[in-house]
């Protein structure tokens, strides 16, 4: 059986180790500091397996280095971004196989935030990088909103059992942004009084289910018709597309920004 373990780095990201209660090997997901995530392992008994890699920005590749200077392993990352280190370049679709930990992951490409992002998918457990975040999604850096929908329409389609596991601690900033959005949506209300004791006590809201975003998340919501209300409100024109909706909603959630 699967377990994860979080490592938090910088101000606000998560380092995800995942691991086999039956073997000592972990696999490594966006190491952005690797002296880290090394630090970790050593004083965990744990030893790193292999290196997933959902895109090249630096808090997500940095450590890649440092890591594989003690530990001689494979690192898996997308092929359309330049990202040293990287030994098996992914374009999606593949399964990839981390015998150490008994777990395969499909590859899925998630064009949007970044022009080559990747996520991996497995056993329950979607690493969505900065594609989907607790609440919220990444910014457009250099995708547009049409590849970023449908990447949000791949992973909706996903077990609704599916563990989200994230890369950054965002989601009270997104839930404020949800209930602005979707003011009378109840769930929203409950989640993000959930988020806020969370948040308090000073544990992590990440995983979420994606039961749970699929309610609450705008980002996945462009056919809810009281989200299609507001969006077509907040751009002052009639809105049916899923693409424009869920662009108006980013637009709108970066004008707040």
């Amino acid at each position: 059986m699967l377990t994860v373990y979080p490592i938090t780095a910088f101000d606000d990201n998560y380092i995800w180790l995942i691991g086999n209660q039956q073997h000592s090997q972990v696999a490594i997901v966006d190491p952005g500091d690797g002296e880290r995530v090394v630090a970790y392992c050593q004083s965990h008994g744990l030893i790193p397996a292999a290196i997933l890699i959902t895109h090249h920005h630096s808090d997500h590749t940095g450590g890649i280095a440092a890591i594989t200077q003690h530990y001689e392993i494979p690192v898996y990352g997308p092929a359309r971004e330049n990202i040293r280190g990287v030994t098996h370049p992914l374009k999606g679709g593949e399964q990839i196989t981390i015998s150490e930990i008994e777990a395969k992951f499909q590859v899925i490409d998630t064009p949007g935030h970044t022009a080559g992002h990747v996520i991996y998918y497995g056993h329950q457990l979607l690493f969505c990088g900065d594609t989907l975040f607790a609440g919220g999604c990444g910014r457009l850096f250099e995708g547009s909103a049409a590849q970023m929908q449908h990447a949000m329409e791949t992973i909706r389609a996903l077990p609704e059992k599916t563990l989200i596991y994230c890369a950054h601690e965002y989601t009270l900033a997104n839930l404020a942004f949800a209930r602005v959005a979707e003011p009378k949506n109840d769930a929203i209300t409950q989640r993000q009084q959930q988020v806020q004791q969370l948040r308090a006590e000073k544990k992590a809201t990440v995983p979420s289910l994606l039961s749970v975003e699929k309610q609450t998340n705008p980002f996945l919501r462009w056919d809810n018709p009281a989200l299609i209300k507001a969006a077509s409100n907040y751009s002052k024109s009639v809105l049916s597309n899923p693409v424009d909706v869920f662009a108006t909603v980013r637009k709108w959630k970066d004008d707040l920004d």
